[in-house]
């Protein structure tokens, strides 16, 4: 038997290896958008795997860097998997390390990504270093895959991700947390993304305007019905975020497009409203309307076996001195995807700040308690009930 303050006890004893180690990630710039850029920190990670006894699998990608797939070395027939998710990509491009250097101010540490997400990938590979090195045997076999385009929305990786959940029993997404409190997301909104594309016909605006037919007149009605869709009380947000259109203001505009971004709650409103917007018809005569797009990530709802999850990491929270909280999330992951398959639970990463923004950081003790929980999620057998005495000590 173990008891839940030896495994934060030990992570707080490697507090300046985990440092060193987000360090070296954060030093190893890996933007979404240069995938040659990628191998370095996947062989990197890919080490740090084999060291706690797993074997890592790239898998290629197309116009990605590819992704990796890890899994315990030694395997026993039949027994059951849950699978850690996240992404090594990051929205920096080569070079942002030069401005915003790496650094460590007492219990704050910055660098690009620190936060979102190679903290969390840090706890990933030190929560397998506890369970090692404290003798506990996961009853259900920790699997991980780290991706390398998450930040542009998974499309490579997501078949892969997809495939996966249907294979697990549950999902840790290390996402960072939420706000200051570090809160879990237990929920996230779906996210959809729509081009509109209108063609009209020019004309001479002063000479003979009646002969065209202005593409951004009915973009203005196009716009009009997409924000008629929002439902702030639903969840339900639909936003024209880019417009263009037109040749010369004395020309009536024979062209204009529009860039939708949609938020959803639930899965009936993401059905709802992707329809909605598919099935737009043009209001001005003379001209065409095409709509493409669709949710592409679809919401992560408060299942009954989220909500089991949740209760679990409250738990064992608590017994190692953590209030957590639960929340939503506007943003989408590749939690939205797992949690139609399975019971996944996010936000389990960095406690921090900054996700994208010139100021990023995590607080290195708070992220190492998360590195805990993670452990003992990790020990947990199926349906525990968040008990240390559950856990087994070979």
């Amino acid at each position: 038997m173990t008891q839940c303050p030896e495994v934060l006890d030990y992570l707080k004893a490697h507090r300046q290896e985990f440092i060193s180690f987000v360090k070296t990630l954060a030093l190893s710039e890996s933007p979404s958008t240069e995938p040659e850029s990628q191998p370095p920190i996947r062989e990197q990670l890919a080490a740090a795997f084999d060291e706690v006894g797993y074997c890592s699998l790239h898998i290629s990608g197309r116009e990605t860097g590819g992704h990796l797939y890890a899994r315990p070395k030694q395997r026993s027939p039949g027994q059951p998997a849950q699978l850690m998710l996240g992404h090594y990509d990051t929205v920096w491009p080569t070079g942002t390390i030069k401005s915003m250097p790496f650094a460590v101010e007492g219990d704050v540490v910055r660098g690009p990504g620190v936060y979102d997400m190679k903290g969390g990938i840090a706890q990933i590979v030190f929560a397998l270093k506890a369970l090692r090195d404290l003798d506990i045997h996961p009853a259900v076999r920790p699997l991980v895959f780290l991706n390398s385009d998450e930040e542009i929305g998974s499309r490579e990786s997501a078949r892969t991700i997809r495939r996966l959940a249907t294979r697990v029993q549950r999902v840790y997404v290390l996402e960072p947390s939420l706000g200051p409190g570090g809160k879990l997301k237990t929920t996230r909104k779906g996210v959809g993304r729509f081009n509109v594309t209108i063609k009209g016909k020019a004309a001479h605006a002063g000479l003979d305007p009646a002969a065209g037919a202005s593409a951004i007149l009915e973009l203005s009605h196009v716009i009009q019905a997409l924000f008629a869709l929002n439902d702030a009380d639903r969840g339900v947000s639909v936003n024209v975020g880019t417009v263009d259109g037109g040749l010369r203001p004395n020309v009536v505009a024979p062209q204009s497009e529009a860039v939708v971004d949609v938020r959803v709650s639930t899965q009936a409103d993401a059905e709802r409203v992707e329809q909605a917007i598919l099935a737009l018809k043009p209001a001005t005569p003379g001209v065409t309307l095409q709509v493409t797009g669709r949710i592409g990530r679809p919401p992560m709802e408060a299942t009954s076996r989220n909500q089991g999850l949740w209760q679990l990491a409250h738990g064992l929270g608590r017994q190692i001195g953590l209030t957590l909280e639960q929340a939503m999330a506007g943003g989408g992951s590749d939690g939205n995807s797992t949690s139609v398959f399975t019971a996944t639970l996010d936000g389990l990463g960095a406690v921090g700040d900054g996700a994208h923004a010139q100021h990023e950081f995590l607080h290195i003790d708070k992220t190492i308690e998360r590195a805990a929980l993670l452990a003992l999620l990790l020990a947990a057998p199926p349906a525990a009930q968040g008990n240390c005495r559950h856990i087994s000590q070979g």
